[in-house]
């Protein structure tokens, strides 16, 4: 530890969901979702294709919640949510993590104990559209199409997020260090289809698919993972 990537590349589409439904899912964790405005949170989306890394090269797919830092649990404002969301103090639960490595899967769920699973993937990241899509025993999950963005100025500096997981009963945090390069962005710019599977059920509940609020590609990804504690 800790753990490094050393390439990667990644495409995410940002949704607003209704706060309600999106606590229901994550009840179990003893976590609360964020909301930037009344009875509003986010989910974020996420395809990564890890190129070089201590976990080897493998497809990841993730399903992530804005989430109160649990040190902030029981403080139900928007204000301070707002104010984590500004600050860095809010964190990211890793809800769903489909992957397509053995060994990462049994690494990620081992060390950290996020909810890696194995699943199938197709991604096209090289494209200046991107495009994947993700499935289990034949069943499709999603598949989510990117418009190209608008390059952000100021990308390629480093930023850190508390990245939440929950395995077997004990939800635990991890520090998350990223540093993304040649990051575009755009006010929507997403197409998302789900399928039959119950990963696609669970986005259908919290109102999906809907219009993105804003879409990333990331071509260029490194990312540190630190120890995991628990909350």
């Amino acid at each position: 530890m800790p753990v490094q990537i050393r390439q990667a590349t990644a495409f995410m589409a940002i949704y607003s969901v209704p706060t309600a439904p999106a606590q229901a899912l994550i009840d179990h964790t003893g976590l609360e979702i964020l909301r930037y405005r009344p009875g509003r949170g986010l989910c974020a989306l996420v395809f990564v294709d890890y190129v070089d890394g201590d976990l080897g090269p493998y497809n990841e797919f993730g399903v992530c919640f804005m989430v109160r830092n649990h040190r902030d649990i029981g403080r139900p404002s928007v204000v301070s949510d707002l104010r984590s969301l500004a600050t860095g103090r809010a964190g990211a639960l890793i809800h769903q993590l489909p992957v397509d490595g053995e060994f990462t899967m049994a690494a990620g769920r081992g060390i950290w104990g996020f909810p890696k699973v194995l699943a199938d993937f197709e991604a096209d990241h090289a494209s200046r559209s991107k495009r994947a899509s993700v499935s289990q025993d034949g069943r499709l999950i999603a598949e989510l199409r990117i418009k190209p963005g608008f390059a952000l100025p100021g990308s390629g500096g480093g930023t850190a997020v508390e990245a939440y997981s929950h395995l077997d009963g004990v939800t635990r945090h991890t520090p998350w260090d990223m540093n993304p390069s040649g990051v575009r962005s755009r006010i929507g710019g997403a197409t998302l289809t789900l399928g039959s599977h119950p990963i696609a059920d669970e986005l259908r509940v919290i109102g999906l698919p809907r219009r993105a609020l804003m879409t990333t590609t990331i071509p260029d990804l490194k990312m540190t993972f630190g120890d995991a504690k628990t909350v």
